[in-house]
């Protein structure tokens, strides 16, 4: 009986078989936590030969070693890389959607790029490059990245709005201290440095000091200044950080449920305590509809 050309041969159907095998386990291979942990060790290795390079007396000995460590910490990351990429089988373009996959592609992709293994100096700032891997491992350091990340924005923000506090600070510190204080006072670029050192507090008594020597406004100066260019930018600046964190972790565990279901596992259950917490709040919108209901009673009674 002949064969349907529209079907796998036997041949094909192996193949199919085996590169699945081979695609699911290089996708658990690369979730396994003993991967990462060994990925995490020879970065800190990497890290050690980079510093032990620094060393005159060591480069001498032990430079040919250094050398072919660092090559071999290398063909490791290209092989944790290949493993990464097989592990999204049929949908290899889905390994580039993931920040961390580029950002890891990139650094040891830039170890082969022509011209840069004949330069010293940027040869050792790509090796130097890949101790950062190291933010991709550890979930925590990868929230508070990510963190950094979401701030800029508001962080630029907060910059603009300090510049232009101390800018006004500076021209009305320049017209009260300028002719008694020309070194601290004496244009709108010093009197900018002062108060822009003065935001950390630390020469905030001497500045007060000196400053009511020279005139009564001095108090009302720097106490407003600190008010509201040190506390009052400096606790915005911290609620742009927590909020930012809190996206982050969004960030985060969404990134973690994705990678759980791309993989066909479950989704994972709410915690216990968030259970109980809708349970106690729906207990509470009944009792609350029944004391209602017999208020109504008691009413028409």
């Amino acid at each position: 009986m002949p064969r349907n050309p529209h079907l796998p041969s036997t041949d094909d159907r192996e193949a199919l078989h085996s590169s699945s095998r081979v695609v699911r386990t290089c996708a658990r291979t690369a979730d396994a936590m003993w991967f990462n942990l060994a990925i995490f060790g020879v970065i800190l290795i990497n890290a050690v030969v980079l510093g032990l390079g620094t060393y005159d007396n060591i480069e001498d000995e032990w430079g040919d070693l250094l050398h072919l460590a660092n090559e071999v910490i290398l063909g490791i990351f290209v092989v944790e890389l290949t493993i990464r990429f097989i592990g999204f089988g049929r949908r290899p373009q889905d390994f580039f959607k993931s920040g961390w996959n580029v950002f890891d592609f990139v650094i040891v992709g830039a170890s082969f790029v022509p011209g840069i293994r004949e330069n010293a100096t940027l040869l050792r700032l790509v090796r130097l490059a890949r101790v950062l891997r190291v933010v991709r491992l550890l979930p925590d350091l990868r929230v508070l990245t990510v963190a950094v990340g979401r701030s800029l924005p508001g962080v630029a923000s907060l910059a603009v709005l300090t510049i232009v506090l101390v800018f006004v600070y500076g021209m009305v510190g320049w017209v009260l201290f300028a002719d008694e204080n020309p070194a601290q006072y004496g244009d709108i670029g010093e009197a900018m440095l002062t108060l822009f050192i003065t935001l950390t507090l630390e020469n905030f008594p001497d500045q007060l000091e000196a400053g009511r020597e020279i005139t009564p406004w001095a108090l009302p100066f720097f106490m407003s200044y600190v008010l509201i260019a040190a506390f009052l930018v400096l606790n915005l600046l911290i609620g742009v950080v927590i909020n930012s964190m809190e996206e982050a972790r969004g960030i985060e565990a969404q990134r973690e449920l994705d990678d759980r279901l791309e993989h066909g596992e479950a989704a994972p259950e709410p915690e216990l305590a968030e259970r109980l917490g809708a349970l106690r709040r729906e207990l509470e919108a009944v009792e609350r509809e029944l004391r209602a209901a017999e208020g109504v009673r008691a009413g028409g009674a």
